[in-house]
């Protein structure tokens, strides 16, 4: 019997099922074309922007403003702005409030998505329906300022870690996953004397590794790129998160602190700083991402119709 006997009528070679037709070559190569011109539409800009902060003024100046081709490389734009400090100052700021934010929302979160998920659980369906209350009613901003501001949490981190520390949509998918865990596998674990905690540590947590990892990428994604709680709550120029300080050089047209004789009069042009300043800001989570994708793809279906 041959092998493509064995393996019976649902596949073809190269593991096409038999009611998929073959691609053409016309659409081989539309898609083709459509992928790329996608893939260069997402890392253009962002090879424009690092050519431009590695740029000389010379160079930035006879491009007209944004440098499409390098012309040698000048690192003066990073000396600039690391050499004040605001910017290595914003961006350990930020690293904290990414860290800890991140912890925090996933603890909260798992925990309160693995007891809505469960059934039988005191008050479950009254608290989902108050977790969902934001989803029809958004909270204005003067509570929240006037929340914020009377718990004294006003020019610290925690202002920027606790007001998002959960979120609803990643509340909601990741009850939605543990609810798909088999029951009688959690109801195993409880005839051998497993609590609620050791149940979810040892079973729940292990089987949702794809799910914890796009939240937490979510999470990640926002702390990091908090700026307009920053802009509310954040007074304090030494505790502005990098975001903040991008916002202040891009739109209010701030120049970077520097300390004067570490600069001096070779101070870089404008639009290499601020596309330094951008690069710094988007390079730590496209660093991360790589590490998680595996998990993305799973995670991000995780809801979907399924036939």
């Amino acid at each position: 019997m041959t092998e493509t006997a064995i393996r019976g009528p649902r596949a073809r070679r190269g593991g096409r099922p038999v009611w998929e037709e073959p691609p053409t070559r016309i659409g081989q190569v539309v898609r083709a074309t459509v992928l790329g011109g996608l893939v260069l539409a997402v890392l253009f800009p962002l090879w424009v922007i690092l050519v431009t902060s590695l740029s000389s003024r010379e160079t930035i100046a006879r491009a007209g403003g944004f440098v499409v081709v390098p012309r040698g490389i000048d690192t003066s734009a990073y000396q600039t702005i690391f050499a004040g400090g605001a910017v290595t100052r914003a961006l350990w700021i930020s690293a904290q409030v990414t860290v800890v934010g991140t912890a925090v929302a996933l603890t909260v979160t798992v925990l309160a998505a693995y007891s809505l998920s469960r059934p039988g659980s005191l008050g479950s369906r009254w608290l989902l329906a108050y977790f969902l209350l934001p989803f029809l009613v958004y909270p204005p901003l003067v509570p929240k300022y006037l929340v914020v501001t009377g718990l004294g949490l006003k020019d610290t981190i925690w202002a920027l870690i606790l007001p998002p520390a959960i979120s609803v949509f990643n509340l909601v998918v990741v009850r939605g996953f543990f609810q798909g865990i088999p029951q009688e596998l959690l109801d195993s674990a409880r005839i051998d004397g497993a609590g609620d905690f050791r149940v979810l540590a040892r079973i729940v947590l292990p089987l949702s590794r794809a799910v914890i990892a796009v939240v937490g990428l979510f999470y990640a994604v926002g702390y990091w790129n908090v700026w307009f709680d920053a802009l509310l709550f954040i007074d304090r120029n030494d505790m502005y998160p990098i975001q903040r300080v991008l916002q202040s050089y891009l739109l209010a047209g701030q120049a970077p602190h520097t300390s004067g004789a570490a600069v001096g009069a070779t101070m870089p042009p404008t639009e290499a700083v601020k596309m330094a300043v951008v690069i710094l800001t988007v390079a730590p989570i496209v660093a991360v991402y790589p590490f998680i994708q595996r998990h993305f793809i799973k995670g991000v279906l995780i809801g979907a119709v399924k036939g």
